[in-house]
């Protein structure tokens, strides 16, 4: 963090002072880069972000819960606490309108509702527009566009579908269904609420999926009409590591949120979990331990090992081997996906962190947006700016962070 006039000096020499000590005790990657998203104000929605802004607040919430939950008595743990509650707060009249404000924004607006259900309180007034903000985000997944299949629409191009919009629509989807299941009376609805997490994580499958590598591409066009639409399956022409990401993140989280009884849907995600960490154990670069933006074409003049996209493959297949998702007939895939991982998020550390004057921790490597609303060509994909500082690279980098020093605890 930089700061830029003499009133904020005060402010500078605290923060540069907290940092210094974090650094000087060795503070753990996680912890020191979770602290220094707050210290940028990151994951705080303003309306003036784009359409991303929500999945920013998004995956912030996600990474500082889930510090919180692996160290619930150190240091910064409160503070982190009420970073979550602040950045769901100002995320709540955003989403209140399921009907209008709501869908101004794609399937990303989803990933915030975990936070809100988490937090709220019926007896604690701070909370009070979270439940609601839930419902209406619960609400908006009914009135989301579908395509003739089903499929949900992404944002507003017709008939598109991104993987993008699977990690927040799935686990939150999820979650919300688990948890009123039981004050709703109706399992038949709850029944139908995971199917259709079900259906949607398999349609992109089906219509993306590359038989030969086992990677998904970016998307595809119900009606195969886009330009770059592929004219049997309607599918983008490649792999975008980080929609790719976002998209096994996904797996990961959902299954930690079925229930158990939820058998069939539970063992359609469970092999889509495992066919996948197969193949990016396969894809991941030999020499330097990392994910290329364009996974399908490694090593090709342009591309680059892409700092967003890595994070969350060294996340989904470190947490998909802890919690035991990796295991079954391949019994070495849960040892193949940790080695990968751990050396995925060394590759991170070593090539992308940035230890700042003032003691906070920069990220850099991170690819801005990606849109299908584009050629989707090779080109367009390693021709976007790289930004630094991108809370959804660092965000990710803390959830990947955590499960290394998971692996060094036990």
């Amino acid at each position: 963090m930089r700061v830029p006039t003499l009133s904020c000096l005060a402010e500078a020499v605290i923060v540069s002072s907290l940092f210094a000590n974090l650094a000087a005790a060795q503070v753990k990657y996680s912890t020191w880069m979770a602290s220094s998203i707050m210290s940028r104000s990151q994951g705080i929605m303003t309306g003036k972000g784009g359409s991303s802004e929500l999945l920013q607040a998004g995956i912030t919430q996600r990474a500082l819960t889930a510090l919180v939950a692996q160290y619930p008595h150190d240091n910064v743990t409160a503070g982190a606490r009420a970073y979550v509650q602040r950045s769901a707060a100002s995320v709540a009249p955003f989403t209140l309108n399921a009907s209008y404000d709501a869908l101004a924004y794609p399937l990303d607006r989803l990933s915030t509702g975990n936070a809100m259900l988490s937090l709220y309180s019926a007896s604690d007034a701070s909370t009070s527009t979270f439940r609601p903000a839930a419902d209406a985000l619960r609400l908006s997944i009914d009135l989301n566009r579908r395509n003739p299949e089903g499929g949900l629409w992404y944002f507003t191009y017709p008939q598109w579908s991104y993987l993008d919009g699977m990690y927040s629509f799935a686990p939150f989807y999820t979650v919300y269904t688990v948890g009123t299941a039981g004050s709703s009376g109706s399992d038949a609805n709850a029944t139908a609420a995971l199917d259709d997490v079900d259906f949607q994580l398999d349609l992109l499958w089906t219509h993306t999926r590359n038989a030969t590598t086992g990677l998904l591409a970016h998307g595809y066009d119900a009606s195969k009409t886009a330009v770059w639409a592929n004219p049997s399956t309607g599918a983008s022409p490649h792999v975008w590591g980080r929609s790719l990401g976002w998209y096994a993140v996904a797996l990961v989280e959902t299954l930690e949120a079925l229930p158990k009884s939820a058998c069939t849907v539970r063992g359609n995600v469970l092999e889509k979990l495992r066919l996948l960490a197969g193949a990016l154990v396969e894809a991941v670069d030999p020499v330097t331990g990392g994910w290329w933006q364009v996974l399908d074409q490694p090593g090709r003049a342009g591309n680059y090992i892409e700092s967003s996209g890595s994070a969350m493959f060294a996340y989904a297949l470190l947490k998909g081997a802890r919690l035991g998702y990796l295991g079954g007939a391949n019994a070495t895939l849960a040892a193949k996906a940790t080695q990968v991982g751990v050396r995925g998020h060394g590759y991170l550390t070593q090539t992308f962190l940035v230890k700042e004057a003032n003691g906070t921790l920069g990220y850099n490597g991170t690819v801005s947006v990606c849109s299908l609303n584009s050629t989707a060509s090779y080109e367009y994909y390693v021709g976007q700016p790289i930004n630094y500082n991108s809370v959804l690279g660092s965000a990710a980098y803390v959830l990947a962070s955590l499960e290394v020093e998971q692996l060094q605890i036990s």
